[in-house]
């Protein structure tokens, strides 16, 4: 079944298929939580399938698909058991060096071979090089899809060997359905955070959902409406966002705090879109650097809550 927003991606895959030569490299763009990867697995389903050849329920020998591997042994044994596990930040060379060993055999079942790479953009740099060359000179029969929430991090060299598709953002309204859908035990408060959050994403809206960001929300949009001069109201933003808060939901506060900015710039009077522009900015860097850097989340959280402050009080200090 086709995901809200699949239809345009949908139609430029199979118009390719039934072309004379199908592209070897494709680039799946658009924002964390579109469903790009089981878009993915569906079309290289697809393509791997042979007329009158039984094809695996569950894994295929001629799909591979390259994803960052568990964090630490006892998360290994968390994904064994399916159980929620963090993951190392990138894909290493030696996965990608892994998967081009394969690439020396046949294909098992048929003639066609499809690698999946969840996500291109946290590729290691000496990953990213080594998988150009497999684009540069492709196997006969072998394809690729490149899973990409930043294509912008890719490689130019890897960008121009590859054919893009675009899934687009979706509307707030149809976010909302969705959660509203999957998710029907979460209070409307979370539910408003989680679409006002997600970028019209509705995985990323989901993913929301279970971090429990209603608290947080009203907190951000409190700070931004009347200010903090005293720093109370970001005392109670750090303790809504948890004194050992993990990677995800540091990245949820950033792009919460950036959603809220968003949306006063969008009802803003002509002199106050300069300062909701440049703390607008500021937040969307915080969002791109937070994936990869260190960040303290006391630190973290004070940044977010004096860059809203600002957006109510313009003459109190940036850093005050």
């Amino acid at each position: 079944m086709s995901l809200a927003g699949h239809e345009e991606p949908w139609r430029e895959w199979r118009s390719a298929i039934a072309g004379p030569r199908l592209h070897h490299g494709w680039i799946l763009a658009g924002p964390r939580g579109l469903g790009k990867a089981r878009f993915a697995l569906q079309a290289a389903r697809e393509l791997v399938a042979e007329p009158g050849s039984p094809q695996p329920a569950d894994n295929h020998p001629d799909i591979i698909l390259l994803e960052p591997l568990p964090a630490t042994a006892d998360d290994e044994k968390k994904r064994d058991e399916g159980k929620p596990y963090q993951t190392k930040r990138n894909i290493s060379v030696e996965q990608v060096r892994g998967m081009q060993q394969r690439l020396t055999t046949r294909p098992t079942l048929g003639d066609r071979r499809v690698i999946i790479i969840d996500p291109a953009d946290e590729l290691e740099k000496g990953a990213a090089n080594a998988l150009l060359k497999s684009l540069e000179e492709p196997p006969a029969g072998s394809f690729f899809m490149l899973i990409a929430h930043r294509p912008g991090r890719l490689l130019p060299t890897i960008r121009s060997r590859c054919r893009t598709l675009l899934f687009p953002r979706l509307a707030n309204e149809q976010v909302s359905s969705i959660v509203a859908r999957e998710a029907p035990e979460a209070d409307p408060a979370t539910r408003e955070a989680a679409v006002a959050a997600s970028g019209g994403s509705p995985g990323a809206a989901l993913e929301f959902v279970q971090l429990d960001l209603g608290a947080m929300y009203r907190l951000m949009r409190e700070i931004a409406g009347r200010g903090d001069a005293s720093f109370e109201r970001r005392g109670r933003l750090a303790e809504a966002l948890g004194s050992r808060p993990d990677r995800r939901r540091q990245l949820a506060a950033v792009d919460l705090a950036r959603a809220v900015a968003a949306e006063r710039l969008a009802r803003a009077s002509h002199g106050s879109i300069p300062v909701l522009t440049e703390v607008h900015a500021e937040l969307v860097r915080l969002g791109a650097q937070a994936p990869t850097y260190n960040f303290d989340p006391g630190l973290l959280v004070m940044e977010i809550g004096t860059l809203l402050a600002s957006l109510a009080v313009p003459s109190e200090p940036t850093y005050g």
